[in-house]
């Protein structure tokens, strides 16, 4: 007897207990990064050694930190270091576009000096220049105001003039403008050349397109590094210690040179640098994310966005596997 062809195309049928069930959804399985999850396991092990030798250290000494970390002395050498921060990051930008300009500029006596100027300030380290300042007494016992080769009006004491923090002031200006002459030629050297071709089209003076089309892209450019100067700076004001000048470093340094406790006042010192840098970095994210709205269309996340990001995708997935893990049950029911 022939089977007709419908009959002998139908395929086996299946075991009821081999079927799915008919609403059950294709489980997805991970692909497992067992290296990765090594290597993590790796690094919090050695983190944690490194917390544990630092908490349960007793040289360290934390009651002795936590007694002198917001005592007077050390609080006011710490505002000094802000402001003497502040201070030199705002008179080095300011003079560090200036030099920027002149090195940009066609003029090739403006662009000799303003390389010059980058040139020695750049190359002399920074305690040398401090302490250079320190003793321009030496060169020029007084300073006057006058007529070139002719009279003069007013003369000072180059020694009653400058002190110690009028001194730093003046070091740490000088040598952060060198660098931020470099800073701010880069940005300004990333926008594109048609966009100055654009603004010379419509009639747009040099200083205008300079001020309004070209400096606000650069920002973008311009931030990252400067915030890297600004850290560094803030670190960098430690050195003026070495003039007497009441820093944060320099206050630590008188309150353990009469306790002979070195190490938790070195601590305190450590610990403010480090909240006052966490800030300035956080200062640093947003200042680039507003810069980076032209350039991206979607924006970073924030911190606070991506750990509330985290958390949903954690809770998803601890749903998910908690319905993948009752559903057998279910389907057996069935």
């Amino acid at each position: 007897m022939v089977t007709s062809p419908e009959v002998s195309s139908r395929p086996a049928a299946k075991s009821p207990a081999a079927s799915p069930p008919p609403d059950a959804d294709p489980r997805i399985v991970p692909r497992r990064h067992t290296g990765r999850w090594l290597t993590a396991g790796l690094a919090l092990l050695l983190f944690a050694m490194v917390v544990n030798s630092v908490v349960r250290n007793d040289a360290f000494q934390w009651g002795v930190v936590g007694r002198y970390f917001t005592t007077t002395a050390v609080l006011d050498g710490l505002l000094l270091s802000l402001w003497l921060t502040a201070l030199v990051m705002v008179l080095g930008f300011l003079l560090g576009t200036v030099l920027a300009v002149m090195r940009l500029s066609a003029n090739p006596v403006l662009r000799t000096l303003s390389w010059g100027y980058v040139w020695i300030f750049r190359s002399t380290p920074l305690l040398v220049q401090l302490l250079f300042w320190f003793n321009i007494g030496a060169l020029y016992p007084t300073l006057g105001l006058g007529i070139p080769f002719g009279p003069q009006f007013l003369t000072v004491k180059t020694v009653n003039l400058l002190g110690p923090t009028l001194t730093a002031v003046i070091g740490l200006t000088l040598h952060e403008s060198a660098y931020a002459a470099e800073v701010v030629r880069g940005g300004i050297l990333s926008v594109d050349g048609g966009q100055t071709e654009a603004a010379q089209a419509l009639g747009l003076s040099r200083g205008r397109t300079l001020r309004r089309i070209v400096v606000p892209q650069a920002m973008r450019s311009i931030v990252p590094t400067a915030g890297n100067m600004l850290i560094g700076t803030l670190k960098g004001t430690s050195i003026v210690s070495v003039l007497a000048v009441h820093d944060l470093l320099y206050s630590v340094q008188l309150i353990y040179n009469q306790t002979y406790q070195i190490i938790p006042l070195l601590m305190v010192a450590t610990l403010w640098y480090i909240a006052v840098t966490t800030v300035l970095s956080v200062g640093q994210f947003y200042v680039e994310r507003y810069y980076a709205r032209g350039n991206s269309r979607a924006l970073p996340p924030t911190p606070l966005r991506r750990a509330r990001d985290q958390a949903r995708l954690l809770r998803r997935r601890l749903g998910a596997a908690t319905a993948s893990d009752a559903r057998p049950a279910i389907g057996g029911d069935r």
